[in-house]
Formats: C-alpha cells, sequence, structure tokens
C-alpha cells in the first residue's frame, strides 16, 4: 500500500526577537542582517521594548530560533530574569540566546551564562556588522541541529508509540472470525490507528468496503452518517482507483485505504471528514496492512472451509430427504427458519450461525432405516413404528464423538428433535427446557414447513390453518416462546418459502 501526499509547504523564516529598550538597537540590528540567510531562509523579526514584553511574546510564539536580549531594561537584572524564566518557567530549552549589554562591566556571572544556556554574551559596542552576522549564523545554526535532534527524538517516540496502536489494532483483527466482524474491526482500529476519535469522533463518517468480483462493492460496517449517497459517483471513481493502484489516497477530505490480500478480493476503508494524514501515520497503516491481509486470508479461508461445510450437510440433508419422499429444499427452508427463530429469540451470531448449519442433519439417521419401513405409504403397524422411532438414536450415533461445534450441534438435534415440549415424545421422554433449545427451534421449524408444503399423504394447508394449529399444539408438542416467535415473524417465513419452493 501507498500513499500519496500534497507537496511540501515553503519553508518559514527564522523568528528572531529582539528585546531592547532602545529603539535604535531595533532598527540598526534589522538594517544590519536584512540580507541574512541560513538554509534559504531570511529572518523575520519580533520586538519587545522590557522584560514584561518579551515574556508576552515568547509565551504567544512557540518557534522564536534566536533572542537578541539586553541585560539592563526597566531593571538592572531584567534581560537574565527574562533568560531564567525562558529555561526554568516557560522550560523553552531550544531557543538560543544572545546577551547584550551597552554598559561594559556588567557581563553576568559564569554561572548565569552556563544554568541558563547562554549562547553567548557581547557588548553592543563589540557587534560591528561581521560580528554580529556571525554570532546569528551561530545560534541559528545550533537552533536548527538542536531542532532536528528534537525532530528525531519526536519522529522515534510517535513512530514507537503508533507501533504499539498498530500491534493492539492488529490483535484486534486477529480475533476477528467472520468478514462481518472483520470489517468492523478495520473500521474502528484504523480510526484508533489515525487518533481520529480524539479530535474528529463528532465529524469523521466512514465505511469498510469489501470489493468482490468485478466492480461490486459491498458496504460490511460503518460509523457515522455516511448519507443515502455513500456509494455514489464520486466516491465510486475513488474505489476504482484505489483498486486498480492499489493505493491509499487522500482527496479533500476523503481517505481511501486499500488494504489487499492474497485471494484477489480487497478490503477498502472509506473516512469522510479527514483532514490530513502525517507521513507516519501513512507509514503505520502499510505496516498495519501486513497483518490485515493475513487477517482477511485466514478469514476468507475459515469462511471458505464454513461454507464447503455448510454445503456437504446440505448435499447430504437432501440425500436423506430424497430417500425419504420429502421435498428437495425441504431442508433450506428449515434451515433458514431456524436461522430466522434463533435471530429472533436473542441467540449470538455465532449460535444462530451453527445452528442454521447443523438444522439440515436433523433426519440423519433415516438413512439407517429400512425402504419398507420409510417408504411406506399406509399406517405403519406397532413394530414398525419401533423402527422408525429409533432413527434419532441412529443419528446421535453418526454424528457423536466430534469436537466441530456444527457437527456436535447436529447431534444434539438428531437425537431431541422429536422429543415434545410436553414430554411425550421420543426417543428420551425429555421435557420443557430439558430438551435442547436448538432442538426445539428445529422442531418448531419442522412442523411449520410440513405443515406449510404439500407431501404425499396431505395437501399444503392455508396459513391460517397453520397458526392455529402451531398455537393449539404450543405448550405440548412445541416450545410455545418459539411458537410465538414464528408467528410475529411469520412474514418473513412466507418470504423464505416462496424463496425456496419445492
Amino acid at each position: 500500500m501507498s500513499f500519496l501526499s500534497s507537496t511540501t509547504p515553503k519553508l518559514a523564516p527564522w523568528k528572531v526577537l529582539l528585546v531592547d529598550d532602545e529603539p535604535d538597537i531595533h532598527d540598526i540590528t534589522k538594517l544590519t542582517l536584512n540580507r541574512f540567510r541560513l538554509d534559504g531562509r531570511a529572518l523575520t523579526f519580533l520586538h519587545a521594548y522590557s522584560g514584561v514584553e518579551a515574556k508576552e511574546v515568547l509565551a504567544r510564539e512557540t518557534d522564536i530560533a534566536l533572542v537578541f536580549l539586553d541585560v539592563v531594561m526597566e531593571n538592572e537584572d531584567s534581560g537574565l530574569e527574562v533568560a531564567r524564566w525562558m529555561r526554568e518557567d516557560l522550560n523553552n530549552t531550544f531557543t538560543r540566546i544572545v546577551l547584550r549589554t551597552g554598559q561594559p562591566g556588567q557581563a553576568p556571572e559564569e554561572r548565569v551564562i552556563v544554568n541558563y544556556d547562554i549562547n553567548d554574551y557581547k557588548e553592543k559596542t563589540e557587534l560591528d556588522r561581521t560580528k554580529l552576522f556571525t554570532t546569528t549564523f551561530a545560534a541559528l545554526r545550533a537552533y536548527r541541529d538542536i531542532m532536528k535532534v528534537e525532530d528525531a527524538r519526536r519522529v522515534q517516540m510517535t513512530y514507537r508509540e503508533g507501533l504499539e496502536r498498530v500491534i493492539a489494532a492488529s490483535a484486534h483483527i486477529f480475533q476477528q472470525r467472520n468478514l462481518k466482524d472483520f470489517a468492523s474491526g478495520l473500521l474502528q482500529q484504523v480510526v484508533a490507528l489515525l487518533r481520529l476519535e480524539q479530535s474528529m469522533l463528532l465529524r469523521v463518517s466512514g465505511a469498510s468496503v469489501l470489493a468482490g468480483e468485478g466492480a461490486a462493492y459491498e458496504v460490511m460496517a460503518q460509523i457515522g452518517d455516511i448519507g443515502d449517497d455513500m456509494l455514489g459517483p464520486e466516491l465510486m471513481a475513488q474505489l476504482d482507483d484505489a483498486r486498480s493502484n492499489r493505493i491509499s489516497k487522500l482527496q479533500g477530505d476523503t481517505y481511501v485505504g486499500y488494504f489487499p490480500n492474497n485471494s484477489g478480493k480487497a478490503s477498502l476503508l472509506v473516512l469522510k471528514g479527514v483532514e490530513e494524514i502525517s507521513e507516519i501515520d501513512a507509514q503505520l497503516l502499510e505496516v498495519f496492512c501486513s497483518g490485515v491481509a493475513i487477517a482477511f486470508d485466514n478469514i476468507l479461508l475459515t469462511q471458505e472451509i464454513t461454507d464447503t461445510q455448510a454445503e456437504l450437510i446440505l448435499r447430504l440433508g437432501d440425500v436423506v430427504e430424497s430417500r425419504s419422499n420429502e421435498a428437495g429444499n425441504h431442508v433450506r427452508r428449515m434451515s433458514q427458519v431456524c436461522h430466522l427463530l434463533a435471530q429472533a429469540s436473542g441467540l449470538p451470531d455465532d449460535e444462530t450461525a451453527v445452528l442454521m448449519h447443523a438444522a439440515p442433519m436433523h433426519d440423519i439417521g433415516k438413512i439407517a432405516t429400512p425402504d419398507a419401513v420409510l417408504l411406506k405409504p399406509g399406517k405403519l403397524t406397532p413394530d414398525e413404528w419401533e423402527i422408525m422411532k429409533q432413527h434419532p438414536t441412529v443419528g446421535l450415533s453418526i454424528l457423536d464423538g466430534s469436537t466441530r461445534p456444527i457437527l456436535k450441534a447436529a447431534a444434539v438435534i438428531a437425537h431431541q428433535h422429536h422429543e415434545k415440549y410436553d414430554g411425550t415424545g421420543y426417543p428420551q421422554g425429555l421435557k420443557g427446557e430439558a430438551i435442547h433449545k436448538y432442538a426445539r427451534i428445529v422442531a418448531v421449524a419442522d412442523v411449520f414447513d410440513a405443515l406449510s408444503h404439500k407431501r404425499c399423504y396431505k395437501d399444503a394447508w392455508p396459513i391460517e390453518q397453520v397458526v392455529g394449529h402451531m398455537r393449539e399444539v404450543a405448550g405440548h408438542h412445541l416450545d410455545p416462546q418459539y411458537v410465538e416467535l414464528l408467528i410475529k415473524n411469520i412474514d418473513k417465513a412466507q418470504e423464505i418459502n416462496r424463496n425456496w419452493p419445492d
């Protein structure tokens, strides 16, 4: 990832403060140093005519390079007091100080020169044009070198603190397990990394965008008021530019961050209301980018494994259902209705996903049920019914022992989905909340799908009749909590039926 920034502004002149109670000294000093240059930078002069005025100027201007300081002004030691105040009270250790006196014999003690870091001491009669130039040159060069060292120290400190933020942000990113959480985490961590939350939280808005196949983009997470035209033509052009050139860029007040990965996809970050991004922050983002790419790859790989696992389970569920003459999309509808009920009941996202993927395995035990029983068109005999009732236990035996969350959930569902809320179900006769919540949800979804679709032994029921029957069996066959949630969300359940018809 590279970062494009604006051109560096022209360097400002060196600030020199003249402190003297004689106006002529100000004029002579300005005239003498009028053509002075150091590193291509001229001088700009500030003026004070007393120690009190000098303190006011020094407190207001933080980047004064040099002070020509008269020793005797309103008091005999006014200049020395200003020097002491600068170093001790103002804690200004960078500005160079040249003491000047018009009274021979008024030289300060050696300890004053040392303690207050006085750069030079001159009698005013000594300062002809040449000596004034050389004194100014030496003082400004010392200030320049001191500031270079200080800037390097600040950069080092800033970069070290920034790297600590990168490490913290990367650790957070690596904890994410799905694309939605990854996108949200990426957005939050970049805002924290750039410290935008300290000064711009009320003005910054943004989104984390996933670049899919072709020119498609999907907003995965957002902060602030991004507006309805978040992906308008202007921003789309910026996203396309970042994606095609593989760069991050600040254009106007909009920052577009490019975070690639090895899969060919990319995560793009949009932040509006950003005034500037420093060179150091841009470098830190590049360091962070490498960690993001690894996390992105890991999440995509995990999602690929999960998707493959879910598809295999669906196909296996299809095999079982087709063998028992169930409709081909039965397991898909059940899976979606289970997801709907899990979300409506407030289950965490990870549990909701596990239930949705595990639900198609509910009848896996029927794979061992003889055709004579499974496909019998008429009523089963008591002996045949006992054989049919074995399929939950068989399902458990097939799935039991796995440590994988989906298969563990599928084992519980296969074993318990024919238990009834009042304890009259099979194979264990479990009652109420002794039945696992996954199995109670699956039971509601299974009954709803069976009633609302045509089977070899019945026609599809009207939705009003389905709802009425489910209310009748709530508290007996089915958990009333999940029945009520289904009825509250019956429009969404019917939409699932329309999306996955037989």
